[in-house]
């Protein structure tokens, strides 16, 4: 929206990581990255001679970005004490509003607006994949996440996927494999793709798949960005932070167990449960994943 409303020159600086999911996309002329500091980059983008800064992180190290610029800038709110009276006081002061259209309250004053079009994702030829290799009508299971606290135990996932009892491809990274294995060997007609694509081929699944059931994820948000019919899935984080799928079908469900009096525990996530009981995913229903 920036570049189409503002006929603006946009340049964007990322983690090196994330520069593949960038690379496609015709809204942004240039991609910055880095490793590890900020450092990296300052000489090259001071030769730029930004008129503005827009900053969606807003924590130390874009405050020092900002100040080594010495250019007009305006930050994100993140609203870090809603979230802290939501993690440890189950305080619901968040505002009902999904946290793009947040990022976009980022950028109004420059006479940007919604154009209710929702998310983008752009695949490039090469990453698209030939998807008749696989059973026609296949379900996509993202089965990984950043945090052990967003995932549902392998256990759990191999119940729902007899429950659905139709193809599917499990999704997620290297990280994922051997645990996407463990499913295959205790389900039928369920096919192991972590760790076998890059994240754009990964992408291409999700894009041509019949419904995605996908944790709290940067996966969910790419399948939002593709209109999927999308069953998210949380754990310890929940909807209330405003990062669900945006603009979900009508068909989308969030599968959460509600009434737990310690969650949400955290705003990101944690290696193992707090408490041991792990009850935000062992409780899910399971007949929740069953659709028409």
């Amino acid at each position: 929206m920036l570049k189409k409303q503002l006929n603006a020159q946009v340049h964007f600086l990322t983690k090196s990581a994330y520069v593949p999911l960038l690379k496609n996309n015709p809204y942004i002329d240039s991609v910055y990255q880095i490793e590890n500091s900020i450092t990296e980059v300052i000489a090259d983008l001071k030769k730029e001679k930004y008129d503005y800064v827009i900053d969606l992180h807003n924590n130390l190290r874009t405050q020092i970005l900002k100040i080594r610029l010495g250019v007009s800038a305006k930050g994100f709110n993140k609203l870090n004490m809603e979230k802290f009276m939501l993690t440890n006081f189950k305080l619901y002061n968040m505002p009902k509003i999904h946290i793009v259209d947040r990022y976009l309250e980022t950028v109004k004053h420059l006479g940007v607006k919604n154009d209710n079009q929702g998310l983008d994702f752009f695949l490039s030829p090469n990453d698209k994949i030939d998807i008749s290799i696989f059973p026609k009508d296949y379900i996509v299971f993202v089965i990984g996440g950043q945090h052990a606290t967003k995932i549902l135990p392998n256990e759990k996932i191999i119940s729902i996927i007899k429950k659905v009892n139709k193809p599917v491809l499990l999704v997620g990274g290297p990280e994922d494999f051997e645990r996407g294995e463990q499913i295959i060997a205790n389900t039928n007609n369920t096919i192991n793709t972590c760790g076998k694509y890059s994240i754009l081929q990964s992408a291409s699944l999700v894009q041509q798949a019949k419904m995605v059931i996908t944790h709290d994820t940067g996966m969910m948000h790419i399948a939002a960005a593709f209109q999927q019919k999308i069953f998210s899935v949380w754990g310890n984080t929940v909807p209330e932070f405003g990062m669900y799928p945006y603009l979900e079908s009508e068909q989308s469900k969030r599968i959460e167990v509600k009434g737990l009096n310690c969650r949400p525990c955290s705003k990101i996530g944690y290696d193992k449960c707090p408490k041991g009981h792990f009850k935000c995913m062992q409780e899910i229903d399971e007949n929740l994943f069953l659709s028409e």
